[in-house]
């Protein structure tokens, strides 16, 4: 029995889809970085009972963050991307959380998210007593994902693992691989990006949709260990709405962007290391949000049209509509002023 939602939400499910392939389901994956980070931040005496927690979201990390604040006798403000929807909104209000939706038509994501950032160093400003968790920087947000690397190793047990999952902050693929490694250290990770996210240079390949901001960053994210990466698979959002869709219509998992992308990038990584150990995916929210957008009610339940990457060597390759590349755990420096990029093998 749990004690709470927040800890129920904070347990993802381990599935066996067959082939090797396993999807590791969360209901709201960001609980699980939220809950063990706010409870942290507790204990030490960074934060007491009765603050005001802020943060910038696109929709996952806010209502992660209401629900924690909930049950742990804090208050929540948050600054809501412009694809935070009625159900998220509707979930805010309910938790007893405030928050402050970006207007619509910003044009991009670094535009989106640098908006939002500003709006908190503004909301600080005038509330000098709230606290900014930082989602996109503090790697507090780590300790929540130690359990469940644990339950990986302990339920699959092996030291060729692969592991999954969107780049994001770097909270959770990063985390996992910090975890994993500890007791594995030939675990593999991959990376998924959007198109024209900051992270791993991609800001200067056009963006194909909003909707997939959540995997990718528009500004610099501090909390993201790049050396943890083996590769990184940048797909854009038609190769990952057919993964949804083929992951719901072969599988039955109902699952968001972020899944359907990592069930491509699975799936390749099985036809292309056949005798590779279990290749586990991470699926961070169910697909309600995302039904307009991809799974249309009045829309045919189309065949998988077997999407297959291009294999680039070097990031002046980038080409759509998916590609991949061996990063091979190298450190990678963003400057706050500039595009270019330096790699550091």
């Amino acid at each position: 029995m749990y004690s709470s939602f927040a800890e129920k939400m904070s347990k993802p499910d381990l599935i066996d889809l067959g082939d090797g392939i396993y999807v590791l389901r969360f209901e709201v994956m960001k609980v699980t970085s939220v809950y063990s980070a706010v409870k942290d931040l507790l204990v030490r005496g960074v934060i007491r009972p009765g603050q005001t927690l802020v943060d910038s979201s696109s929709g996952i990390y806010g209502h992660a963050l209401a629900l924690v604040c909930r049950e742990l006798g804090l208050k929540c403000h948050v600054f809501a991307s412009v694809a935070v929807d009625d159900s998220i909104r509707t979930q805010l209000k309910y938790l007893g959380a405030t928050y402050d939706q970006v207007a619509g038509g910003t044009g991009s994501l670094q535009h989106d998210q640098e908006v939002r950032v500003r709006l908190v160093h503004d909301y600080l400003r005038r509330h000098p007593d709230a606290y900014w968790m930082r989602q996109y920087h503090d790697d507090v947000h780590y300790v929540g994902y130690e359990h469940v690397a644990n339950m990986l190793l302990k339920e699959l047990g092996s030291a060729e693992m692969t592991l999954v999952g969107g780049v994001g902050t770097g909270s959770s693929t990063s985390a996992m691989s910090r975890y994993l490694r500890a007791g594995c250290p030939n675990v593999r990770v991959a990376g998924i990006q959007p198109f024209g996210s900051r992270s791993f240079g991609a800001e200067g390949f056009p963006l194909d949709g909003f909707i997939i901001a959540g995997i990718g960053s528009g500004i610099r994210f501090d909390n993201i260990d790049y050396s943890a990466y083996d590769d990184v698979h940048w797909l854009d959002f038609d190769v990952s709405a057919a993964g949804c869709r083929h992951l719901l219509s072969s599988t039955g998992v109902f699952a968001g962007l972020s899944a359907g992308a990592g069930w491509q990038a699975a799936r390749h990584i099985r036809r292309t290391r056949p005798d590779a150990g279990p290749v586990v995916f991470m699926a961070a929210d169910p697909g309600h949000r995302y039904v307009q957008q991809v799974f249309p009610p009045d829309g045919p339940v189309a065949e998988d049209p077997d999407y297959r990457p291009v294999v680039i060597t070097e990031l002046d390759q980038m080409t759509g509509p998916w590609c991949t590349m061996n990063w091979g755990r190298r450190h990678y420096s963003v400057q706050d002023d500039l595009p270019a990029l330096s790699l550091q093998g």
